[in-house]
């Protein structure tokens, strides 16, 4: 039997900096962009408010760049503040490296499993899908799941399976030590792109 799961963005995540007007160091972009012009010269900047204050810090995206070498589609993009411009340059690891910023990720993802949504009863997991995921497994069958990442998002394995199965960590941890649990790349990191396993119960 074989799944796929998608790791899915559900908003833009938090800009790790420190603020220099309170004690914050959480930013968080609404997908805005400042734009100046200096006679031929363009800067581009990625605003972001401190999620504690509310200042403004900027994340740097084109700086004294030549206008004619900027792409009207580009242009056209930041004028319109467009949000899936500001979500791409957050994960682009040149503009992160620019600006000395890190993402935290935390509570802006949800994994799509593909199963259908059920109403959640008590006690049963939070995740659509997971104790639906669970219990339509037979016992000692293998199944073999496909992850793929629409964003760059660092999330650890064991909890993914954990949510896609209905299963605490603690049950993937003795899955894994046990051998039910392999997969051809490290489980006990974090991950952000592509991958497979398969689970042996």
């Amino acid at each position: 039997m074989s799944r796929s799961w998608v790791v899915m963005p559900t908003c833009l995540p938090i800009i790790l900096r420190r603020c220099h007007r309170c004690p914050s160091g959480r930013f968080r972009a609404n997908g805005k962009f400042r734009v100046n012009a200096h006679h031929k010269l363009l800067d581009a900047w990625l605003l972001a408010l401190c999620t504690e204050c509310g200042d403004t810090t900027r994340l740097t995206v084109l700086e004294r760049v030549n206008v004619r070498s900027v792409r009207h589609d580009l242009l056209n993009l930041l004028h319109d503040n467009d949000p899936v411009l500001a979500a791409e340059l957050l994960q682009d690891p040149l503009v992160r490296r620019r600006n000395h910023v890190a993402l935290d990720w935390d509570n802006a993802w949800r994994l799509d499993s593909g199963a259908p949504h059920q109403p959640q009863q008590p006690g049963q997991p939070s995740q659509p899908g997971q104790a639906e995921s669970g219990a339509a497994q037979p016992e000692g069958e293998a199944v073999e799941v496909s992850v793929r990442f629409a964003a760059r998002i660092p999330v650890r394995p064991v909890r993914l399976i954990a949510e896609g199965f209905g299963l605490t960590r603690a049950e993937v941890e003795r899955l894994l030590a046990a051998g039910n649990l392999v997969s051809t790349v490290r489980l006990s990191g974090k991950l952000s792109g592509d991958f497979t396993f398969t689970l042996k119960r």
